[in-house]
């Protein structure tokens, strides 16, 4: 038997503070607990003891000391290792988070700060209208963000206020999620796929959502141009190393907002994390294309990835003819869709299948594997050689490339034939000059094989440029996306194609903005503004008649052709090595750059990977590769486990497939990405 002075020593004195926004100071209160006490026995004593009626079930514990939720209400204080000088304090999990998005809009909304940064970003995707939301994640902002903003805002004697979109009701706040049919392929298109409008028959979901139709305008079309001078006061990385700086900040995904130290109404940037875009579709992504198009040509404008003078007039082509027709009041407003939904296709397909017909567009034959032949010219780089090309007779058949001395010879052993699966392949065009080329690096055990391929016009290049892309991802030119692919090649370099015009004249009085608005501040110094614009209207003619949404996703492709796209930096130490080097984090693999020239030493496939781990202790990333290749470094510019996520959840994505229903796995996104730790 046990005396009540036993179950009084059994007990003891627990502070909890109280974060109750209905009341301007937090509060103290103590409580009397043992601890075979569950979590949900404390709140409910805690509720008890504050007797004030309102709805508490947004309230959870959250462990200072230790930095983490008591979530598992279940769990007893002893098991959670809880004792008398804990502090604890009792907190809503939603809070207020202003996130500045790809187009530098400022968005205030009630984020979860319990939840793992992962499931956060999959609500505040799913309020904002953006799918795929595994593509994105939280980054907070480094010193060198805010440094000349600050400098900036000195000299102005008004302090500018910003116009914030407030969507305080958004269903995050209750933890409902947003509407299923969002995320539904059979559902009637929200978007007009020409001009990325909402579809009328949506707006009853607007209703519901804090997204009315005017704030889903001010996420789905372009901001008013920055003024020069604005651009020229902006953050602009001028090294790798300073590349590597704006990297540091991404949040850990498999952690929450509280547990990483974000602070309530704290300034985070919405960025699309991961280089590789799946599904995008103009009916359903109207907000995902247009910040992915704001993302790209801030990248573009700030310098953070390198292009040609040629390739900056056109993305400034492209610009002026996205703003212009983002500002017109008259976008015409187009009901009839111009494809057909996917699953209608497959149905006409099926239908047409089982009555023995033929289709439109005949059902592909996957045992004719097509072929390509012809003669092209062909450079292998070696040290001490001048750069000499030389004629050869190609064949390229599945996913192969074989060379003969000539045309005659096609039957015997070829010179030499390469698997392209898992290679690189980098356009090396300049249309003003009729030089057509592919770089092609192709992976071996130690490193990479470099190959330059010339051709001798555009037809030729983008036939064979589409089949390297293709077989460098394992695909044949018998697959639906090879023909596309051409005519998207063959576009963009009749987009650079300059043409002379009597209506360039006229057109240049017309101009009504700066024409430095469209080029980086570098590029702008370089020419006289008359000039300047005479350049982006010349490139404009070819772009000219593109409807809006058709003119983001070009320039969306045009990025993604730059040799540099996809690649984030990370100052390292590799394991036995003297020097810091930068490290490229690309969506199919890893690049070893020398930090003082640039140039690229190694590359390693992530289709190479056998293993990746971290020593948690020593905080060193180690992978190995195939053929008993390994690799192993500490990052210097960023927590080593930002590189490990970036690894892991490449490969995540490189997991999806239509056939999901867009639903993630995602424990295995944790499995790949979390760690040991």
């Amino acid at each position: 038997m046990l005396s009540s002075t036993d179950f009084t020593s059994a007990s003891w004195e627990l502070v909890v503070r109280v974060d109750n926004p209905n009341e301007e100071e937090q509060k103290d209160v103590t409580l009397r607990v043992s601890g075979d006490l569950h979590v949900g026995g404390v709140m409910l004593k805690l509720v008890e003891q504050i007797n004030i009626s309102q709805d508490w079930s947004d309230f959870a514990l959250w462990w200072e000391q230790k930095r983490c939720w008591l979530l598992k209400t279940h769990w007893t204080l002893d098991k959670y290792g809880v004792q008398a000088d804990a502090k604890l304090l009792f907190t809503p999990q939603h809070k207020m988070l202003r996130l500045r998005l790809p187009n530098l809009k400022m968005v205030r909304l009630r984020v979860s700060f319990s939840a793992v940064v992962f499931k956060a970003v999959s609500d505040i995707c799913k309020t904002l209208n953006i799918r795929r939301s595994e593509e994105l994640s939280l980054l907070k902002p480094s010193g060198d963000y805010f440094k000349k903003k600050k400098k900036k805002d000195k000299n102005n004697k008004e302090p500018v206020i910003e116009d914030i979109l407030n969507l305080e009701s958004s269903p995050t706040a209750s933890g409902s999620p947003a509407s299923p049919g969002l995320y539904s392929k059979t559902m009637t298109p929200i978007y007009d796929p020409i001009n990325g409008t909402p579809a009328s028959s949506t707006m009853t979901w607007f209703s519901d959502s804090p997204l009315t139709e005017q704030n889903c305008s001010i996420l789905a079309f372009s901001q008013p141009l920055q003024s020069p001078e604005a651009l020229a006061d902006m953050y602009q990385p001028r090294s790798l190393i300073d590349k590597a700086k704006l990297n540091a900040g991404w949040l850990d995904s498999s952690r929450s907002l509280m547990e990483q130290g974000i602070h309530e109404d704290e300034q985070l940037l919405l960025r699309f994390k991961y280089y590789s875009f799946f599904d995008l579709n103009p009916k359903y992504d109207a907000v995902r294309i247009n910040q992915l198009y704001e993302q790209a040509r801030w990248a573009i404008l700030l310098e953070e990835i390198d292009c040609t003078e040629e390739e900056m007039l056109i993305f400034a082509a492209l610009q002026y003819h996205i703003s212009k027709l983002s500002l017109s009041a008259e976008i015409q407003d187009f009901t009839n869709e111009s494809e057909v939904d996917e699953i209608e296709a497959a149905l006409s397909n099926l239908e047409v299948t089982l009555e023995g017909g033929k289709a439109d567009s005949p059902l592909e034959d996957i045992t004719d594997i097509p072929t390509l032949a012809d003669n092209l010219k062909l450079f292998r780089p070696k040290k001490l050689l001048l750069k000499a090309f030389k004629q050869y007779w190609f064949v390229f058949k599945d996913t192969s490339i074989a060379y003969f001395k000539n045309k005659e010879l096609e039957q015997g052993e070829p010179v030499e034939k390469l698997n392209l699966r898992g290679c690189e392949v980098v356009p090396d065009v300049n249309v003003a000059g009729r030089k057509f080329g592919i770089k092609l690096l192709i992976p071996v055990a130690d490193g990479m094989n470099e190959m330059y391929l010339r051709c001798d016009h555009e037809n030729q290049y983008a036939q064979w440029m589409a089949a390297c892309m293709l077989a460098s991802k394992g695909k044949t030119m018998a697959d639906s996306s090879y023909q596309p692919e051409v005519l998207n090649i063959l576009s963009f370099l009749r987009m650079k194609n300059r043409n002379s015009a009597s209506q360039l004249t006229s057109s240049l009085e017309n101009m009504d903005v700066n024409p430095e608005c469209f080029v980086s501040p570098r590029c702008a110094k370089k020419h006289k503004s008359k000039q300047l614009a005479a350049r982006i209207l010349e490139a404009h003619q070819n772009v000219a008649q593109m409807p809006l949404v058709e003119a983001k996703l070009r320039f969306i492709q045009a990025w993604q052709s730059l040799p540099e796209f996809g690649l984030t930096y990370y100052l390292v130490r590799f394991k036995g090595s003297k020097k810091d080097e930068i490290l490229g984090v690309s969506y199919n693999r890893l690049i070893k750059i020398d930090a003082t020239t640039g140039i690229p030493m190694t590359t390693w496939r992530f289709t190479n990977i056998k293993q990746w781990n971290v020593n948690w202790e020593t905080r060193q990333v180690v992978i190995e590769f195939d053929q008993n290749v390994s690799t192993a470094f500490t990052c210097l510019s960023a927590d080593c486990k930002i590189v490990h996520e970036y690894i892991g959840g490449y490969i995540f994505l490189s997991t999806r497939s239509k056939d999901q229903n867009e639903t993630l796995d995602e424990d295995l996104f944790h499995k790949l990405t979390g760690g040991q730790d």
